[in-house]
C-alpha cells in the first residue's frame, strides 16, 4: 500500500472505520472510497462487487459489521450471525473476484471459548464452546478469519485477520444499548455526574476482567499490518491489544475518578456477566514488530473529555 493506493474503507461511518479513513487522510493516502449504509448497501452482493470493481479497489479494510452490547446480543443472536456473515461474505468474495490482493478483516476476542486458560492464545481457537451471550456474533467473526485463510491458500491473496480486544476511544458509540461496557460506563457516569444522581446502576457483579485497546492503537495495527503482510501472513489471524486486562468493578472505578462524579456505584447481580475473564496473548504480533502505545489510564481520560465534549456540544 502507497499514498496513491485505491483504498476501500467498508463501514467507514462506523467506530473503527471513521477512525482509520480520518488517519490515513491525515497520512496522506489520497484515494481513499468511504462505503457505508449511506451508499452501499453491504447485504448485496452485486452492490459490493461492483463498487469494488468501478473503483479498481487495491486495499480493502473490513470494519463493518453489525455490533451491541451484552443485551443486544443475546436478543438478536440471529441477526447477529446472519447479517455479519452477509456483509462479510460480500466483501470477501468481491474481493477475491475482483483480484484485490490486500484485505484486513478486523474480528473480534468474541472467537475464544468461554472462561478458557488466559491469556488467550491464537491456537485456543475452537478449542471449546464459546459464550452464549454473543454466540452469534462470534460465530460469525470465525468464518470471516477462515474465509481470510483459505482465500491465502487458494489464491495467493494478502488476507489479514486481525482480533483485537474491546475497542474504546473518541468518536465511539456511547448508546447505552448498542455500546459495549466501556463506552456504557462512561456516558452513565458523566450522565450522573452532570444530572447530579446518588448512583450508578452497573449490570453484573463487577468480577470480570476486560482487556481495552484504544482505536488509535487499534487503527496504527491495521495500518501496519498491510505494510507488514508478508510477515502477518505467515499466521491464519493475529491478536491486537494490550495484554492487560482490568475488572469491570475496578473500570466503573477509574471512570468514577477521571469524570470527578462523587455518586455510589452498584452493581445488579441479576444481571449477566458474560465470560469471567478475556485478555488476549498478544506474542505473536509484539513479536513481528508492533505494540501499543496508549496505556489505559490515558486513555480513559481521553475518552471522558471526549464524552462530556461531546455531551456539552
Amino acid at each position: 500500500m502507497n499514498k496513491k493506493s485505491k483504498i476501500a474503507v467498508m463501514g467507514s461511518n462506523g467506530f473503527v472505520g471513521r477512525n482509520l479513513s480520518t488517519r490515513l487522510s491525515n497520512d496522506g493516502y489520497e484515494n481513499i472510497h468511504n462505503f457505508h449504509r449511506g451508499n452501499i448497501n453491504l447485504l448485496n452482493a452485486d452492490e459490493v462487487y461492483s463498487a469494488i470493481s468501478f473503483y479498481n479497489i487495491d486495499v480493502v479494510f473490513i470494519c463493518s459489521a453489525v455490533v451491541g452490547g451484552i443485551q443486544t446480543n443475546i436478543n438478536n443472536p440471529y441477526k447477529f450471525l446472519f447479517e455479519n456473515l452477509v456483509i462479510q461474505n460480500n466483501i470477501i468474495d468481491a474481493c477475491i473476484k475482483n483480484k484485490v490482493k490486500q484485505v484486513v478483516f478486523l474480528g473480534s476476542s468474541c472467537i475464544y471459548p468461554k472462561d478458557y486458560k488466559q491469556p488467550l492464545k491464537e491456537e485456543y481457537l475452537m478449542k471449546d464452546d464459546l459464550e452464549p451471550s454473543n454466540y452469534g456474533y462470534a460465530l460469525a467473526k470465525i468464518c470471516g478469519l477462515k474465509m481470510c485463510e483459505f482465500a491465502n491458500k487458494e489464491f495467493d491473496t494478502q488476507f489479514i485477520s486481525l482480533m483485537p480486544c474491546n475497542l474504546y476511544g473518541n468518536d465511539q458509540d456511547y448508546d447505552p444499548i448498542k455500546s459495549h461496557v466501556l463506552g456504557a460506563l462512561v456516558k452513565r457516569i458523566v450522565d450522573a455526574k452532570h444530572n447530579g444522581d446518588k448512583e450508578v446502576v452497573v449490570w453484573g457483579t463487577g468480577k470480570p476482567k476486560r482487556e481495552f485497546l484504544h482505536i488509535t492503537d487499534c487503527v496504527d495495527a491495521m495500518i501496519w499490518s498491510i505494510h507488514n503482510a508478508e510477515k502477518c501472513k505467515e499466521y491464519d489471524f493475529i491478536n491486537i491489544g494490550t495484554g492487560t486486562d482490568i475488572s469491570i468493578r475496578r473500570l466503573a472505578e477509574k471512570i468514577k475518578k477521571y469524570s470527578g462524579y462523587i455518586g455510589e456505584i452498584k452493581f445488579d447481580v441479576n444481571k449477566p456477566d458474560g465470560m469471567k475473564r478475556k485478555c488476549l496473548d498478544i506474542t505473536r504480533i509484539n513479536n513481528i514488530g508492533w505494540k501499543h502505545n496508549i496505556e489505559l489510564d490515558d486513555g480513559l481520560l481521553r475518552t471522558v473529555k471526549d464524552y462530556e465534549k461531546n455531551k456539552l456540544s
